[in-house]
Formats: C-alpha cells, structure tokens, sequence
C-alpha cells in the first residue's frame, strides 16, 4: 500500500511540476501538493531531479570525501541526460548559494541541513563534455557532514533510480 501511494505522490509531483513550468516565470502555483506551493522555477527543478531518477542507469558518478567536504564527479554518454545533469548542478548551486531551500519531498534531511548552513559551504564546479566535477567544502564539521550524507544519498540514488529513492522517502515517512 505504502509503494502505491508514494508512487501516487510521485506521479502528482511530476503532474503538478509539468503544470508549473508552464506558467509564466515568477509566478506561484496554488496550494496542491499536500498544501504546498512552488514556483516554476522550483517545479522545474523537480522535474529535472526525477528525470535524473528515471535516467540513473545513463548516469555514472563517483564521490571522493575529502578532510573538509566532498569532490564528485557526475556524468553521462547520453547528451540529453548530461545536459540534464548541468542543468540540475548549476540550477542547485545557486539556490544553495542562496539558501534557497525549495521545499521539495523529495529531500533528505542532509539536504536540508546544506539549505540551512549554506553560508558555511564553498563550492566549486567544473563542467566537462559529459556532466560536473564539484567540490563543496566548509571549515564546520555539521556541515561536512551533510554534504558527505548527501554526497552518498545522490550516489544511492544514481544506483537504484526510483526504487531507491521511494526507499529513501519511505524511511522519512512520518506514518511508517
């Protein structure tokens, strides 16, 4: 029951994130989604994150942890999917330069965690013909940590695709 209505909420994010990227920019989108609202930025953010989900087997990455944060490298032989990745890289990086946290189900706590001490996170990144190189770091031990946790739940995600990330949001659900 549990798989069938995360698969449900998924199939609404996706609805409702195609329905946001086709309003004008800047403009907000109705209480939904179990009473969130996102903008069309955010709602293409959400759909270029499960389109990265759907395509995990074209995508390979590989997570070094280094003393004070991370370097991963993130690529894919598939044009579409490396453009996707790039897209996805850069559109992150700026919210959490920003500590634009968009809100979405689908984040993990160590997510959040980077949102919240984004003022401590350096990044750095470097695009190459197939993906991004990035390397985050900080001189805060809290947030080394959530970037290695979230380092390692992307690379859990590019493993397992869907399955691994219905896993991931099972294990937050709050009615477990």
């Amino acid at each position: 029951m549990r798989r069938i209505q995360s698969a449900a909420f998924i199939a609404m994010t996706c609805a409702a994130a195609a329905a946001g990227a086709q309003r004008p920019a800047g403009m907000a989108m109705g209480p939904g989604m179990m009473g969130m609202a996102h903008d069309s930025a955010t709602m293409a953010l959400a759909m270029t994150s499960h389109g990265l989900v759907m395509n995990h087997d074209r995508i390979t990455r590989t997570v070094a942890n280094l003393p004070n944060g991370i370097r991963t490298v993130t690529e894919s032989d598939d044009p579409q999917v490396a453009a996707s990745i790039k897209e996805h890289v850069a559109t992150t990086v700026q919210r959490v330069e920003k500590g634009a946290d968009p809100g979405l189900p689908m984040e993990s706590p160590a997510l959040r965690e980077i949102f919240r001490l984004s003022s401590k996170v350096r990044t750095t990144t470097e695009t190459t013909a197939k993906g991004v190189i990035v390397t985050q770091t900080s001189d805060d031990s809290a947030t080394v940590a959530a970037l290695q946790t979230h380092a390692a739940e992307v690379s859990d995600l590019v493993k397992g695709g869907m399955a691994a990330l219905h896993a991931s949001m099972m294990k937050r659900a709050p009615n477990r």
